[in-house]
């Protein structure tokens, strides 16, 4: 009985809830995440990956881990990559996997600013491991015997396979960047019910890291970024504002994660507070961050990542390359 209501609950109110992108605190530090404008960005090749653990303290934990190479053709002023994203639910053992081939060209409009259009395809699957379950009329309590079938009327796949585009622009100086993203344009359906119909919403993304000036000159690897990246898919919203400092090899960051157009009421307008320090080493970049809980969900554990990426050319971009 538990689990059937259990399985009535997934239709009417999970599918709602894993219709959601993950999201990542650090979309600064791997804008990967965000945005395939940035494949190839710094004309080298690249790779990294990060990790993303969700409310440890609770039973209802999430593992989030996103995986990138790309590479950049000077000849066709292109960069090639692929990305990997995979997210995981502990309790009911939810995952969802997805594959995407990313294509991004620059050209400058400007003797200062670049563009950077770009096309991502995917192919994802929704899996959350039904043949597990057991109906209530497959239980015969006379006998002891399990049934293999039931008459029930509620039917769901196992698993769900769909086919995923996207777009992205970024406009970059040497030291700022803007970008929009637009994933998900063709709303694939994913309903876990044979014959059924749920469209992924559409997900959209402006996103900026802005150079601040200090007027501390003599050094140049001393810089100070605005970060802002506000979020829209269905009726979820997100709006993160914070500032990075960077200061020769290190640097610290700390944002505000809002939710400024509440779908319910009694949410909370402030969601968390996210601190960030990062290191550059001989061609390795190392993040930490930790989300505090600003609402009131109780002793969730908090929210951290952990980021590395490898640039095998090992040198600074030349003109023409956004700064991150």
């Amino acid at each position: 009985m538990i689990k059937k209501y259990f399985i009535i609950l997934f239709i009417f109110v999970l599918p709602q809830a894993y219709a959601q992108d993950p999201i990542h605190t650090q979309f600064f530090m791997i804008p990967e995440t965000l945005s395939s404008s940035f494949t190839g960005a710094k004309k080298s090749t690249r790779a990294g990956i990060i990790h993303r653990t969700q409310w440890p303290g609770l039973n209802f934990s999430l593992n989030t881990q996103f995986a990138f190479v790309d590479n950049w053709f000077d000849k066709f002023n292109s960069g090639i990559g692929i990305s990997v994203l995979n997210h995981q639910e502990t309790t009911t053992r939810y995952s969802f996997t997805q594959v995407n081939f990313n294509y991004a060209y620059h050209f400058p409009i400007s003797s200062e600013w670049n563009a950077r259009p770009s096309i991502s395809f995917g192919y994802g699957a929704k899996d959350f491991g039904f043949q597990n379950l057991l109906l209530e009329d497959q239980i015969n309590i006379f006998s002891g015997i399990i049934n293999n079938t039931s008459i029930d009327p509620i039917n769901l796949n196992d698993s769900v396979r769909f086919v995923d585009f996207s777009a992205s622009v970024l406009f970059n100086s040497e030291n700022s960047w803007v970008g929009l993203t637009f994933k998900h344009l063709n709303k694939p359906n994913i309903s876990m019910q044979f014959d059924g119909q749920s469209n992924l919403d559409m997900f959209m993304s402006l996103h900026s890291s802005i150079y601040i000036p200090t007027g501390n000159n003599y050094r140049n690897d001393y810089k100070l970024y605005i970060l802002t990246n506000a979020m829209q898919q269905g009726d979820y919203n997100r709006l993160d504002l914070g500032a990075k400092y960077q200061m020769d090899t290190f640097s610290f960051a700390l944002l505000a994660a809002t939710n400024p157009n509440k779908v319910d009421p009694n949410s909370h307008f402030l969601t968390s507070i996210n601190a960030f320090m990062g290191l550059d080493w001989e061609g390795f970049r190392f993040g930490y961050s930790y989300d505090f809980n600003m609402s009131d969900i109780g002793r969730t554990g908090g929210v951290y990542e952990l980021s590395v990426i490898y640039d095998f050319d090992n040198k600074r971009c030349d003109w023409g390359c956004p700064d991150y």
